[in-house]
Formats: C-alpha cells, sequence, structure tokens
C-alpha cells in the first residue's frame, strides 16, 4: 500500500505539529512518539485519517497504529517533514522517561531489563512445553508416553530438555547481560558476574537436601577472616544478580574515571569483577536470597491459603497495570518463583487476560461490522488475533479501551478465571507465549483445567462485550429519549 504524503502531514497536525515532537522512532506496526505535550493530540482528528489503524498512549509515549510494512514507508515522510525521526527505540524511550516519576522509572528499569531477555525465556517455554509432550505419560496413549511408544526418539527429546532449562539454570547470566546494558556498565562484565554466581562447582540449592538421610545436606564453606560463608549456586535467581549488576555497573564507571587510561584494561574490569563479586558472595546474595525467599513464600502462601482471592484480584487487575507500565515488575516475580519454587501462580493469569483481551477486540470486530465501520473493523480483527498469540497492547489501547465495554468484559472474565486457577492451585512451569499456545507451559496435571478456563475466555468476553454494547445503546437512545 503506497503512503499518501497528505496523510502523514495530517498525522502530524493532529498530533500537535512537528514542534510537539521531541523524538520518534516505530516499530513493525506503529509510529512510537515522545511528544512534548500529549494534551495537544487530536484524537479523533487523527484516528480519522485512513491511513491511522488506532491510536494510544503508553508509558509516556504516543503511539499511531499504522500497519506491518506500511508503517516503514510511512516513517520516512513522517521524517522528512518534521526531522524528528531517525531516533532509535532507547532514545525515544529516554526522552518519555523524563516524564515518569520515580516509581513509573523503576518499573522502566525492570522492564527494560526483562523484555530484551524475554525471547529467550519464552523459547524456553515452548520448548519445555514440547518436552513434556514428548515425555508425559498417559497423555496419548494410557500409562505410555511418546518416547516410550517410540524409544527411538528418546535421545532427541532429553536434548531437548536440556536446551529448554539452560537459560532458566543460567538467568543470571542473561540478567547479569541485561541489567548491565540498562545500568551502563560493560555488559560482557555482567555475563561474567552471572556465570560465577551459576559456576558448577557451588553447591546446588536444588540439591541441598539429601532425601537418603532425610536432612540437609553439609554445604561447603569460605572461610573469610574468621566468617564462614556457603559455597551457594545462584542459579534460576532474579533478586541477588540484579542489586550486584547494579553495584559492579556503579564500581566500573567510577574506577573507569580515575584510573588512568593506560592502565584501564588491566585495572578497571579485574577490581570491579573482584570487589563486587566477593561482596556478592559474602552478602548481597545472602541478603537477597533471603528477601527473594520472602517475595516467593509470601506469593505461595497466598495461593495456598486464599487462592481463590488471590487468583481474582491478579486477575481483575493484570490487564490496567498493563496501561501504567507496572504490569512489568511481575515478569521478575514470575521468574523468581520459577527458580525458588519450580513453578508460578502468575503467569497462566497473564495468559488469560491476553486471551480475553484478543476476545473482547473479536466482540469489538462485530459491532464495528454491524455499524459498517470498515478502518476499526480491520483493527478489530488483527488485534484479536494478536492478543490470542500474546500482544494485547494493540487491542487494549486501539480497541478495548475506547470502546470502554470490551475492557471491562476482559477484566472481568480473567478475574472469575484467575479465581478458579487460584482456588486449584494452577501454576506454569515456565514463561512462554502468553495466550493460546501458552497451555504447553502449564504445569502437568493442570492441562485439562487451563484448557476449560482458556475457552471460558475465548467465549465470555466475546459475549459480554455483545451484551454490553446493547446495554450501552439502550442507555444513550433513554437519555436521547428524556
Amino acid at each position: 500500500m503506497a503512503v499518501n504524503r497528505d496523510d502523514v502531514k495530517a498525522i502530524i497536525e493532529a498530533i500537535g505539529g512537528k514542534e510537539n515532537v521531541n523524538a520518534a522512532t516505530h516499530c513493525v506496526t506503529r509510529l512510537r512518539l515522545a511528544l512534548e505535550d500529549e494534551s495537544k493530540v487530536d484524537k479523533e482528528k487523527l484516528d480519522s485519517i485512513d491511513l491511522v489503524k488506532g491510536s494510544f498512549a503508553a508509558n509516556n509515549q504516543f503511539q499511531v497504529v499504522i500497519g506491518q510494512g506500511t508503517v516503514n514507508e510511512a516513517f520516512k515522510i513522517f521524517e522528512e517533514e518534521t526531522g524528528r525521526g531517525g531516533g532509535s527505540k532507547d532514545e525515544v524511550k529516554a526522552a518519555a522517561a523524563q516524564k515518569m516519576n520515580p516509581l513509573q522509572r523503576f518499573i522502566k528499569v525492570l522492564g527494560d531489563i526483562f523484555i530484551p531477555i524475554l525471547p529467550a525465556i519464552v523459547t524456553a517455554g515452548l520448548l519445555l512445553g514440547v518436552n513434556n509432550l514428548l515425555t508425559v505419560e498417559g497423555l496419548f496413549w494410557e500409562n505410555e508416553s511418546v518416547i516410550s511408544q517410540f524409544p527411538g526418539i528418546e535421545g532427541i527429546a532429553s536434548m531437548i530438555n536440556f536446551i529448554a532449562v539452560a537459560p532458566f539454570i543460567f538467568l543470571p547470566v542473561l540478567i547479569g547481560w541485561s541489567a548491565m546494558k540498562v545500568f551502563g556498565g560493560n555488559p560482557l562484565l555482567g555475563i561474567a558476574l552471572g556465570v560465577a554466581l551459576c559456576h558448577p562447582d557451588l553447591a546446588s540449592q536444588y540439591g541441598l537436601f539429601d532425601a537418603e538421610a532425610g536432612e540437609l545436606a553439609e554445604i561447603p564453606t569460605w572461610n573469610f577472616f574468621g566468617l564462614q560463608i556457603e559455597q551457594l549456586n545462584y542459579q534460576g535467581q532474579v533478586l541477588p544478580v540484579l542489586v550486584a549488576a547494579w553495584l559492579l555497573a556503579k564500581v566500573e564507571n567510577f574506577l573507569d574515571k580515575r584510573i588512568h587510561d593506560m592502565f584501564k584494561l588491566l585495572l578497571v574490569a579485574p577490581i570491579a569483577l573482584l570487589v563486587v563479586g566477593i561482596l556478592t558472595f559474602t552478602l548481597i546474595g545472602p541478603v537477597t536470597l533471603f528477601l527473594s525467599g520472602i517475595i516467593s513464600d509470601s506469593i505461595v502462601w497466598l495461593f495456598e491459603s486464599a487462592g481463590i482471592l488471590g487468583g481474582a484480584v491478579y486477575g481483575l487487575f493484570y490487564a490496567p497495570l498493563v496501561i501504567t507500565g507496572l504490569h512489568h515488575m511481575f515478569l521478575a516475580m514470575d521468574l523468581q518463583l520459577i527458580g525458588t519454587t519450580g513453578a508460578t501462580y502468575l503467569w497462566p493469569i497473564l495468559a488469560i487476560s491476553n486471551i480475553a483481551q484478543g476476545s473482547a477486540a473479536f466482540g469489538a470486530w462485530v459491532i464495528y461490522r454491524q455499524q459498517k465501520k470498515k478502518k476499526e473493523e480491520g483493527l478489530a480483527m488483527t488485534s484479536g488475533i494478536s492478543g490470542w498469540l500474546g500482544v494485547t497492547e494493540p487491542a487494549m489501547f486501539g480497541v478495548n479501551l475506547p470502546l470502554k465495554y470490551p475492557f471491562l468484559a476482559a477484566i472481568l472474565t480473567t478475574s472469575v478465571v484467575g479465581g478458579i486457577f487460584g482456588m486449584n492451585g494452577l501454576t506454569a512451569a515456565s514463561v512462554g507465549v502468553g495466550g493460546v499456545p501458552g497451555v504447553i507451559s502449564i504445569t502437568e496435571g493442570f492441562w485439562l483445567l487451563f484448557t476449560i478456563g482458556m475457552l471460558i475466555a475465548i467465549v465470555v468476553p466475546f459475549l459480554l462485550t455483545l451484551l454490553f454494547s446493547r446495554f450501552a445503546k439502550e442507555k444513550t437512545k433513554d437519555m436521547v429519549d428524556e
């Protein structure tokens, strides 16, 4: 589709003119803009432009949905007309961050750290699901698994398992790399720190219990000026490496400013890594591991003692938290729960929320079709599909929130399904695709229950959206009659 320059000029005018644009970039489908004053945006005028499929504000960025492929050409024209293009996503984020309060900046930091490693985590989750399909008994044959029926693929299943669990075992390596990039340090030092925390000679926290003796195994220690420091492996842990990476970046930058260029290569990295490494094993690791245990135990306690309440509340508020960007911190909690307990209660509800938002968008599609609104109809259809596949921003911001009642239908359904999941203690063994394919990431024994919840999330928001639209029409008619 050829992009009309006049349409792009109309977009610029609708967002308050080129002087209202601080920075601009684009992703696969959207223009991503950091605006000086979002109140200057004429959203009604913007959404009426043929080129625009929808628009929304999130995390102090204003995003204009154009469409895959078309957005590239539109952005070139936008850049020519405003002179504000050419910025990277990081530059646009930096411009948007200047308007954030401290809590928003903290959540943004978490998002900036965990989002880059998400593809590796999701891939690992999917592969674990594939491994489950191959090894679980009774799934396709009574008391038999796929590998017992076809012994020749047992080696392949084992390889898949090794590949799948690696990102979770060496999670501190991934976090160390990403966190150092965000905190302004050398990412390779973050990798080195993460590898040190996962060293195989350290005592694994998953093997501390001696089943034969029925007691905890003896943990080897280091003698550190008379203190006995436990030689623990931090594989799968989140908080220890986060804090350690922040300190490592600070120490590295401190030394880099004070050591002569001639000696930087020999002194900066070794001193920084040694100092922070020792501090991590002696202080940061034990303290943050204790705090991580409190966080994990609190979530587990909530879902074990009042699961229906915990699931319902989380289901009700997850999507509204996406609007604020606060949802990013729950990925860290998911990974911490998986690293500590082997499963998470939170992620399955996230997957249901995404499916419900997509289904509500399909309900809006029916409404737009009846109203013969072609552009809105197309946006609702494509965003509904993406919601089912785990990407909800187009559905939420482009369809459900503007209409309001589809968003309400989705969060009410998620709350009910979340309560059912919480009541039954449903968990996921890994973080996977947060949509319909997410069923293979669910812990063995809960697949049927999750499938039932998924069917509810597919059907109910769709029907509720149609029902709520009728009430909205009747209310409008009553107001006109009065």
